[in-house]
């Protein structure tokens, strides 16, 4: 079924539950299931020639129900695994830029012709819906397309001034960090495993890739496309295990590491690579505010909260979970925010259709669950949500919206990162800024308001990475010329742009001399040569040279 069909399926075949009990409505859950999609001769094709001497297992957040047998690393297939990668590097990074660039234009079209296998992977193993599936199929697209025309830009030598202009010729070049250790999170399979690594790869380094177990089968289907479009198969290994074993491993023997998870899993891994004097880049955790100005579209806003809050069932690092509203739209912004809220169809089916999924593991459900109730108990208030929905699947939560949230409550200040976003009003800017700033994250913020020179003012004051001015994060984390990363405890480092790129390079000055040396010459004794020099100095000053 193509794509078209299969929305077109889903339309024909809306739920007619519409919620009327106050839950949220269910969409129909299609007729193809997990063992449809996951053979075992595609897991046999996908793990060829991945390392592990033990085997582990992953499941579909719909139903709990394993998906696959996988190959478990252990610390010594890790060596292993970086040992092939490191050999292979070497003729990958003599491989002229462009054509190692024509790779990521390749793999792009492929993934373009076969996006509903990679979306059917992508649902199973995250439990999202398919149209969240298909930001990350449009994320990797942009960064495939945005890093194989612009990586021979990024990467090409460049002349500067020497110390004596004409006689010093200065050169700065790149060199490819050699094997970055990559560990990926479960939440954005595809986007945070190949879309990060190919800048990675475009700049010459081998990727060692531990994507999380439980969304290892989108990572590999990856891998497969982007060796079919050209990658030699060994500058790309994937080791599967436990964090706690493998993760260490990879930092161990990595050249650079770039990670993507918790801030507290993130500060180990920093001090891990900071102690071999290694780079690395993280992406952390984030407490995101959304500030609905007193002049917003109050539709608009409503419908990019949702977006903000529920996409992905909040499963998002860069989504919403604090909402600041002036006092004097709160009531009616609120009216429409949680009408569109309890309106969003809950759904499992490998179709377009539902509006949320389900939430990926037993301890998400677990973290969402305490943190309402607590707020309830402690007198917050549920405008939309608020339960968890076993009819729909063993990890599904209501989208929801709290009110009255006050510390000590924990939502209001640890991430939840779920389906639950709480509501404070504001009476000025000031305030609304100061309070979004109070949190050591700053990933991602979302301002609104019909002026956007007031919402620009507004954005460069709050302490993020990225702020979005009448979006929810889709309109700076689509725009991959510009860097994407965190401040404070949300990370170190940027992906996207010349930062995303020039970080997996090391920076290598030539500098050749000519006529005469930098010392003293035809005759100049060091009295001389340092009056030479002086002279030399004050003019290129009164000539403006920098």
């Amino acid at each position: 079924m193509t794509d078209a069909q299969e929305t077109q399926a889903t339309q024909d075949s809306r739920s007619s539950h519409d919620g009327a009990d106050g839950r949220n409505p269910v969409a129909p859950a299609g007729g193809r299931g997990a063992r449809d999609v996951i053979t075992p001769e595609l897991v046999a094709r996908l793990t060829r020639g991945v390392v592990g001497s033990g085997r582990t297992a992953n499941h579909t957040p719909f139903t709990q129900e394993k998906l696959a047998d996988l190959p478990e690393a252990s610390p010594e297939d890790v060596a292993v695994a970086f040992d092939a990668a490191r050999e292979a590097q070497r003729a990958w990074a003599a491989t002229p830029v462009r054509q190692r660039a024509a790779v990521l234009l390749r793999f792009h079209d492929l993934i373009m012709r076969r996006q509903s296998e990679v979306l059917d992977l992508i649902q199973l193993e995250t439990g999202k819906t398919r149209l969240h599936a298909h930001e990350e199929l449009q994320a990797v697209a942009v960064a495939a397309r945005h890093y194989g025309r612009k990586a021979p830009a990024y990467l090409r030598s460049r002349r500067h001034t020497g110390t004596v202009p004409v006689l010093t010729k200065v050169t700065e070049l790149r060199q490819p960090r050699g094997v970055v250790g990559q560990i990926a999170p479960w939440n954005y399979p595809f986007e945070l495993s190949v879309g990060d690594a190919l800048p990675a790869f475009a700049a010459g380094n081998a990727v060692v890739m531990k994507p999380d177990t439980e969304t290892a089968l989108t990572a590999l289907w990856a891998r497969e496309q982007l060796i079919e479009a050209g990658l030699p198969p060994a500058v790309w290994q994937v080791v599967l295990g436990e964090g706690p074993v493998v993760g260490p491993a990879v930092v161990e023997l990595a050249d650079y590491v770039s990670f993507t998870g918790s801030t507290r899993t993130g500060r180990d891994v920093a001090q891990r690579a900071a102690a071999r004097l290694v780079g690395c880049s993280l992406e952390l955790g984030g407490k995101n505010a959304m500030l609905v100005l007193s002049d917003a579209d109050l539709d608009k806003a409503a419908e990019g909260a949702v977006r903000a809050c529920f996409a992905s069932a909040g499963q998002l690092c860069i989504s919403i979970e604090r909402l600041y509203v002036h006092s004097s739209i709160a009531d009616e912004f609120l009216a429409k925010f949680a009408a569109r809220t309890r309106a969003l169809r809950l759904g499992s089916g490998l179709a377009y259709g539902a509006d949320m999924g389900s939430l990926v593991g037993e301890r998400q459900l677990e973290t969402v669950t305490r943190h309402v109730d607590e707020a309830v108990a402690k007198g917050a208030t549920v405008l939309a949500g608020g339960r968890p929905r076993p009819d729909v699947g063993p990890l599904f939560y209501e989208p929801t919206i709290l009110d009255g949230v006050e510390p000590p409550m924990a939502v209001c200040t640890e991430e939840t990162f779920g389906p639950v976003v709480s509501v404070y009003r504001f009476d000025d800017e000031d305030e609304a800024i100061q309070r979004a700033n109070s949190t050591p994250y700053g990933l991602n913020a979302s301002v609104w308001t019909k002026d956007g020179r007031r919402g620009r003012a507004v954005a460069a004051r709050l302490r993020s990475g990225t702020v979005n001015v009448n979006e929810a994060y889709a309109a700076a984390y689509g725009s991959v010329q510009a860097p994407m990363g965190g401040m404070g405890d949300s990370g170190l480092g940027r992906r996207h742009g010349s930062e995303g790129i020039l970080k997996y390079t090391e920076a290598q000055t030539v500098a050749s001399q000519r006529v005469m040396p930098l010392a003293p010459a035809f005759g100049m004794d060091d009295a001389k040569y340092a009056a030479f020099m002086s002279r030399s100095l004050r003019a290129m000053k009164a000539v403006r040279l920098r």
